[in-house]
C-alpha cells in the first residue's frame, strides 16, 4: 500500500527538491503540505499512517520532548528529520529513545536522501553518514565565543522570535521577504546552539534581549 507524505518544511526550495526525488520513488503516495505544528496534526489524524518529512528546526514545535509526546501519540508514524543541522545532544535524545526516526541532512547528497525516503516509507531507520560520524565524535569541537555574537539585526528578530512572532509576521515587520527571515532564523539558531524557539527564547530571556513581562503578557 502506497504511504501519504507529508511535507512540513516551511523553504519553497526544498519542497521542490522533495517533491522531484518523492516522483521518482515508486512506494510513496499521495504528498501533503503543513506549514504549522496544528497544520500537521491535523492532517496525522487523517493519515495516520504516514512518513512526515520535517524541519524541526524551522517548525514550531515548543521543544524536543513536544515532538517526542506528538510522535508517541502517532505510532504509525515514520519521521525522517531533515535539517542542516542538528546538535548532537538532540540527535542522541531521538536516537537512543526512539526507533522511527531517520536523520538526514540538507547538504547530504541526493542519493543519501533518496535512500532516506525510500527507507521511512518501508518504516525502516537511516541515519546519514554525517550524523554518524557526528555522534562518534570522541570530542566536540568547542566553538569559537565570536559564533555567538549576534548583529543588531539579529537581535531585534531573535526577539520578535521569543515573542511568538512567525516568519511571515517578522517579513511583513521589517519590510523584509519570508526568504530572508529564514535565513536570519537559521542563522541565529546556529549562532547560539538551539535548535527549536522554545529553546531561543529560553537564549533570548537570559540574554536580556527580551524582558521576562513581555514574555508572559
Amino acid at each position: 500500500m502506497l504511504k501519504p507524505i507529508i511535507l512540513s518544511d516551511l523553504q519553497d526550495i526544498t519542497r521542490a527538491g522533495l517533491l522531484y526525488l518523492l516522483d521518482n520513488i515508486k512506494e510513496s503516495g499521495t504528498v501533503y503540505e503543513a506549514d504549522s505544528k496544528k497544520e500537521l496534526l491535523t492532517r496525522l489524524t487523517s493519515e495516520d499512517i504516514a512518513v512526515v518529512v520535517l524541519d524541526y528546526t524551522l517548525f514550531d514545535f515548543s521543544g524536543p520532548e513536544d515532538l517526542l509526546n506528538v510522535s508517541s501519540r502517532f505510532n504509525n508514524v515514520h519521521w525522517v528529520l531533515f535539517s542542516e543541522e542538528l546538535s548532537s545532544d538532540f540527535l542522541r535524545n531521538y536516537l537512543y529513545r526512539c526507533t522511527h526516526f531517520s536523520v538526514v541532512y540538507k547538504d547530504c547528497s541526493k542519493e543519501e536522501i533518496s535512500t532516506a525516503l525510500s527507507l521511512a516509507l518501508k518504516k525502516e531507520r537511516f541515519i546519514c553518514n554525517k550524523a554518524i560520524n557526528q555522534l562518534l565524535s570522541k570530542q566536540l569541537p568547542i566553538p569559537d565565543k565570536q559564533e555567538y555574537s549576534l548583529t543588531v539585526s539579529e537581535r531585534e528578530i531573535l526577539g520578535l522570535i521569543a515573542l511568538g512572532k512567525t516568519n511571515k509576521d517578522i517579513a511583513q515587520e521589517r519590510f523584509s521577504s519570508i526568504h530572508t527571515i529564514t535565513t536570519h532564523r537559521k542563522n541565529i539558531f546556529r549562532k547560539i546552539g538551539v535548535n527549536s524557539v522554545h529553546e531561543a527564547t529560553k537564549y533570548a530571556l537570559r540574554a536580556g534581549i527580551i524582558d521576562s513581562a513581555d514574555y508572559y503578557i
